[in-house]
């Protein structure tokens, strides 16, 4: 009998189930996130820096601590096309965009307000950035001008474009669990979807342009047919809201998790769940390497500090060989 794609993700998670951790930071990792050609790992943390590890078969060198941001970085991205720049989001009120080729910033562009997410365009022309005043600012990744601005009369948590990059997403925080959907460039409002009966908090589009995932308050994972915009399944093993997802390199696998002490990893087709990795604290960020099966991952500090916990500052890997 065949094997199925389940039962041979499930035999590699068995010989490759290491959890490895890297010193990034001196303060809690909020946000983590590969190149696109899968050869460096960056992390933006609550100690105002942003670190750059480089994968060399199974293990990480840290490359270089990127300086210059006056306050928490929050979140960050990689160009999805040019595999030596990266953009961070600051609550100092700027973005920067670093160049690992100099180890320098390229770019600082002051926004409004303090930054809380940031996602870069797949045709890589455009960065989008949201404060906590629920402005997004669109911003031009060649001119590093802001072309468009639009305030919001809802909570944004979380900002995306489409693979096609034609429509725009965001999370809505307000208590009634609606995706808004606009159209890109003209930035017009075409629908919001009820999606949850609480909060959205993250969501993410899968590789293939298949599905997007969608977490809630309300400890629910939703999985959309991206042409249609139905709901075909949600996954309920998590008790906690969900604060970060995932798809893998080829879509069939999806992570999430929260302040649970475990990443759930589903089969993305059927909904069941293919492997949990244990933790010590609650997770905020999750990444999928973009060519293998290799989960990075950052954990809250345990004691809620920010100092003194051995999971403050760490990055973590899953999916390396046992024998490394």
């Amino acid at each position: 009998m065949a094997t199925s794609y389940m039962e041979q993700l499930q035999a590699h998670f068995r010989t490759h189930n290491r959890v490895k951790e890297f010193v990034a930071h001196s303060a809690k990792v909020h946000s983590v996130a590969w190149s696109c050609d899968g050869k460096r790992l960056a992390s933006g943390s609550f100690d105002k820096t942003a670190s750059v590890f480089v994968l060399e078969k199974d293990r990480m060198i840290k490359e270089n601590n990127y300086r210059g941001h006056g306050d928490s970085v929050d979140q960050l991205c990689w160009h999805p096309l040019n595999p030596d720049m990266f953009a961070t989001a600051s609550g100092d009120k700027t973005i920067r965009i670093w160049d690992v080729r100099n180890n320098k910033c390229a770019a600082t562009v002051n926004t409004k307000g303090e930054n809380i997410n940031i996602c870069w365009s797949p045709d890589g022309h455009t960065i989008a950035v949201g404060n906590k005043e629920d402005v997004v600012t669109f911003i031009d990744a060649r001119t590093y001008r802001s072309k468009a601005e639009e305030q919001f009369k809802f909570e944004v948590n979380e900002i995306s474009w489409n693979n096609d990059n034609d429509l725009f997403f965001l999370t809505n925080g307000n208590g009634n669990g609606c995706i808004s959907i606009m159209t890109y460039p003209e930035l017009k409002s075409i629908q919001s979807m009820n999606a949850h009966p609480s909060n959205c908090i993250c969501i993410k589009f899968d590789p293939t342009g298949k599905y997007f995932a969608v977490g809630s308050a309300d400890a629910l994972v939703s999985l959309w047919d991206i042409r249609e915009l139905v709901c075909v399944r949600c996954l309920s093993r998590l008790d906690w809201p969900v604060r970060t997802l995932s798809f893998s390199y080829d879509g069939k696998m999806l992570a999430s998790a929260s302040e649970d002490h475990f990443i759930d990893i589903a089969e993305v087709e059927t909904g069941e769940k293919l492997w949990e990795v244990h933790c010590e604290s609650p997770t905020f960020t999750v990444a999928w390497h973009p060519k293998r099966p290799l989960l990075a991952f950052a954990c809250d500090d345990k004691d809620g500090k920010y100092d003194n916990s051995r999971d403050a500052g760490t990055v973590k890997l899953f999916g390396l060989s046992n024998d490394s």
